[in-house]
């Protein structure tokens, strides 16, 4: 399912807000087919896991932020949300321009093809910027300052990041 990307127009309505929506177990993907069948802006970041199942291998498409689907709503349509008993709760979104600019860096991350884990955001580690390859000028999170092999991708209004593998010399201290 193609995620639905925000346009310049959502930002003149000020009747509607992004909240993060936390699903039930297991159903991001119909909440967002409800979402999208009522018309609602939203995002699901799916990234692809591989599975082995005897000799064959399958390639599924799995939330990234397991329980989680980021929508745009307007207030007088947040009890529409809860009608189809998919979602324990609607959390708003406090700062929508760096929410929209952090769902960006991850849609560049699934983009890129690299390897991703979901991590909690720990207050450890320092800040660094990507200087190369494919995800050049985002910043981050080095997951272990003794040995930097990956950089958190912050997703603050979950207090989650995205762990990306990236080798220490495309990074530099911020």
């Amino acid at each position: 399912m193609p995620p639905v990307t925000p346009t310049p127009q959502d930002a003149e309505n000020p009747d509607e807000r992004w909240h993060v929506a936390h699903t039930k177990p297991r159903c991001e993907k119909k909440f967002a087919a409800l979402l999208t069948a009522e018309g609602f802006t939203h995002e699901l970041p799916l990234s692809r896991v591989q599975r082995r199942y005897g000799v064959r291998i399958r390639v599924h498409a799995k939330p990234l932020f397991p329980g989680y689907v980021f929508t745009r709503l307007p207030a007088a349509q947040r009890s529409r949300c809860y009608q189809q008993n998919l979602i324990v709760r609607l959390i708003e979104v406090p700062d929508e321009t760096k929410f929209l600019t952090q769902l960006e860096e991850v849609r560049r991350v699934l983009a890129s093809g690299l390897e991703t884990f979901v991590r909690p955001l720990f207050a450890k580690g320092r800040m660094v910027q990507v200087v190369s390859g494919p995800l050049r000028g985002m910043q981050g999170v080095v997951d272990d300052p003794d040995r930097p092999g990956g950089v958190i991708i912050m997703m603050d209004a979950l207090q989650q990041g995205v762990l990306v593998k990236i080798p220490a010399v495309d990074l530099r201290l911020v």
